[in-house]
């Protein structure tokens, strides 16, 4: 059983829901949603479900107006992260609840920092009970509520803060000084945005725990100063001063480096307290003084280390209960990819790292796997991480460990790799790298995913990019993948004229210079996979001059059985298809195709196909061109080469249904045509007995069989194999 487990089915029903919504709602007056009927929700369970809502991408204006006056559906904790939510919806909706947490990063819609916090604060109940709240990636825009006569209220309002985040945000030093006012503030990130004095921190002091300040790139403090201010905050446990490090140096940065220094050398009654420290991407960092701080400070339990040079020193190694951020060694990028999974510089860096210490591994580690997609999935539109991790993603699912993987997470793996070939489709590297990690047997053949979409990525890179490797990657994953399409997505798949002009462009490409190599093979087979009982694609084989150029082929590769096995294959399809059937009566190919009929030494493969291509067009006798007397020969020499045929061991065909056989079973028909079909059934009822058995009954094909057994006319030879089929199909039905 797949180590991740099943889904949990209150997460299963939450989802049904999701899917239901349209169903379960009416609409009101204003085009919102309304629940027709709602049972009364455990409330941990609406919380559930407004966040499964965005997840899922539905959480919008129109659909979140189901928890509106809604006595049923009682939100504690919301969610609408990335959610296009604007500042009414979010009043009437979110507003009257008794919230205790809600994440609005980076929410769409207009709504700003100004509408939520106002709206909150209209609520007496959000004022009280609110304690955490995030605002990350979001604009202040008080200006602009005030431009529409709102008032402005400040963050002291809600006076239940305890965890604010406002990372990323155009947070200015005024309205700092609005949030440290507040008297229960714990935890305050301040990461990314545009302050320039921390000054305002000494006003909590007494109850900041946690300070977050990543990347403050307008900050304007002497490193004196600014150390004064962390040093006076006497409840401080956890601490972050990390930094870009590939930013370009200014004298603002150096300032905080110069801070980062002296803390680490500095008096060890700075900051006693410290449990964690993120100084990652500072510079002049010395391992001397991080030991001397480490030593000083008992009680912590990380440190940040990531680019700064400090990682690898051996003390480090020695602190058991110390967990670190760095480059040393695999624990260290790990916990790096764990902890920074927001931080594009730092996620990049520890992928660098982690691509050298795992490029030779030969264990299955899915836990870093699922490290590395977590990365590209916070970043997906870095091209650099998608870079650095998608060669990552190759040697952690290399041909060695891939089936020890849990198959969930190589879907989710596939999944994740087919988004970045759709993101980043013009940047070769990348897509080589997607097209090595779906070159698996194992991941093509066992790993559910999307097919069809993979398959149309993948015929857009080829048509994108002329590298001869990434060719020979693009049609072998091609060739598998099409095999693999339902019926509906080949026929979709079938209708692309585009598609069928790249891969005949390829085939005579290799056949110009008389290459016989694997792209040539990869894409002869994706060609007789894409017109397998679709008319569609075959007819598009003919109107781009698919025809002529397989004449040529056949002939320049007479030596190559492989070779003339796929060209015949995909020839016979076209044989299948009425009305195409005309196109094929040329008196040169046609000569040419039974003389492999009739050559003793060609090998059982091409010459069953050559026999299935002259069975087809001689079974319609009435559509036949050309003399009586090539159709009298090829009628004759159907019959006796066939009675010459062994079966072959290995599975040389398979079939998606017996439809193209059951006119040519008919009682009416030559003997040299019945014996093709019947022939060709047994043969692939033989290898795979449990699968063709119930389409045979299902298409009507065991009572064709039955009808020729029964009657007087039937030549022996077809008699005797029909009666091993229909032997067959009784055994496996009797299991």
């Amino acid at each position: 059983m797949d180590a991740e487990g099943p889904p949990a089915l209150s997460d299963l029903c939450l989802a049904q829901v999701c899917c239901s919504l349209d169903a379960l709602c009416s609409q009101r007056a204003d085009g919102s949603m309304c629940l027709s009927w709602a049972p009364l929700f455990p409330q941990e369970m609406v919380d559930q479900l407004l966040c499964k809502m965005a997840t899922k991408g539905i959480l919008n204006d129109t659909t979140i107006g189901i928890f509106r006056n809604c006595k049923e559906l009682r939100l504690r904790r919301a969610s609408i992260s990335c959610c296009p939510v604007s500042a009414e919806a979010f009043l009437l909706a979110l507003c009257p609840h008794r919230l205790q947490e809600l994440d609005a990063s980076w929410v769409s819609g207009g709504l700003t920092v100004a509408n939520i916090v106002s709206g909150l604060a209209s609520s007496p109940e959000c004022r009280s009970s609110l304690q955490r709240l995030s605002l990350n990636g979001l604009r202040l825009g008080w200006e602009s509520l005030e431009e529409d006569g709102g008032t402005r209220v400040g963050f002291s309002s809600l006076q239940g803060l305890r965890i604010l985040n406002l990372a990323n945000t155009d947070l200015t030093d005024a309205v700092l000084v609005d949030v440290c006012s507040l008297p229960q503030l714990e935890t305050l990130d301040i990461s990314c945005s545009a302050v320039s004095e921390l000054t305002a921190l000494l006003d909590c002091k007494n109850t900041l725990r946690s300070l977050i300040a990543h990347r403050l790139q307008q900050l304007d403090m002497s490193p004196a100063r600014l150390l004064f201010v962390l040093s006076q905050l006497h409840a401080l446990r956890h601490l972050d001063f990390s930094d870009d490090h590939i930013t370009v140096e200014d004298s603002d940065e150096r300032d905080g480096d110069e801070t980062v220094r002296q803390l680490l050398e500095g008096s060890p009654q700075v900051l006693p307290s410290l449990v964690s420290l993120d100084i990652s991407g500072r510079k002049r960092i010395s391992e001397a003084g991080v030991r001397a701080f480490v030593e000083a400070r008992s009680g912590l339990v990380f440190l940040g280390l990531l680019a700064t040079g400090a990682s690898s020193s051996d003390f480090l190694s020695s602190q058991r209960n110390l967990k670190v951020t760095g480059e040393a060694n695999e624990n260290q990028v790990c916990e790096a990819l764990r902890r920074y999974r927001d931080r594009e510089c730092f996620i990049l860096e520890a992928l660098a790292h982690l691509y050298n210490l795992i490029a030779d591994t030969d264990k299955p580690r899915p836990d870093i796997l699922k490290l590395v997609l977590r990365g590209m999935q916070s970043h997906p539109t870095s091209l650099h991480i998608h870079l650095v991790a998608t060669t990552c993603v190759l040697s952690l699912t290399s041909r060695d460990v891939v089936e020890a993987m849990p198959v969930s997470l190589l879907s989710s793996t596939v999944t994740q790799l087919l988004y970045t070939m759709k993101t980043f489709p013009s940047h070769q590297q990348v897509q080589r790298n997607c097209l090595l990690a779906l070159c698996s047997d194992y991941i093509l053949q066992d790993v559910p995913f999307d097919k069809y979409l993979a398959a149309t990525l993948v015929i857009n890179c080829l048509s994108s990019h002329e590298d001869p490797t990434l060719q020979r990657m693009a049609v072998a994953v091609i060739s598998i993948l099409v095999a693999k399409l339902s019926t509906k997505e080949m026929a979709l798949l079938s209708k692309d004229l585009f598609i069928m002009k790249q891969l005949l462009a390829i085939v005579q490409q290799k056949a110009m210079v008389g290459v016989v190599d694997a792209t040539l093979k990869f894409a002869l087979s994706a060609l007789w996979n894409l017109t397998d009982e679709m008319p569609a694609a075959a007819r598009n084989f003919i109107e781009c001059q698919g025809l002529e150029l397989y004449e040529e082929v056949l002939e320049s590769y007479y030596t190559e059985p492989s070779i003339q096995q796929k060209l015949l294959g995909l020839l016979n399809n076209i044989a299948e298809v009425e009305e195409l059937q005309a196109d094929l009566q040329e008196e040169d190919l046609l000569e040419h195709i039974l003389s492999l009929l009739q050559d003793s030494e060609t090998e059982v493969g091409v010459r069953y196909f050559a026999g299935g291509i002259l069975a087809q067009l001689a079974s319609r006798p009435e559509a036949w061109t050309l003399g009586d007397e090539l159709h009298s020969t090829i009628l004759k020499q159907l019959h006796a080469s066939i009675m010459t045929w062994t079966p072959l061991e290995r599975e040389m065909v398979s079939y998606r249904s017996f439809h193209p056989f059951c006119h040519l079973l008919q009682a009416c028909q030559p003997s040299g045509v019945q014996l093709w079909a019947v022939w060709a059934i047994h043969l692939v009822c033989s290898q795979n007995t449990s699968h063709y058995s119930s389409m045979l009954e299902e298409e009507g094909v065991t009572e064709l069989l039955k009808a020729l057994v029964a009657h007087p006319n039937t030549h022996s030879d077809i008699k005797g194999l029909s009666d091993s089929i229909l032997r067959m199909v009784e055994q496996q039905q009797s299991r």
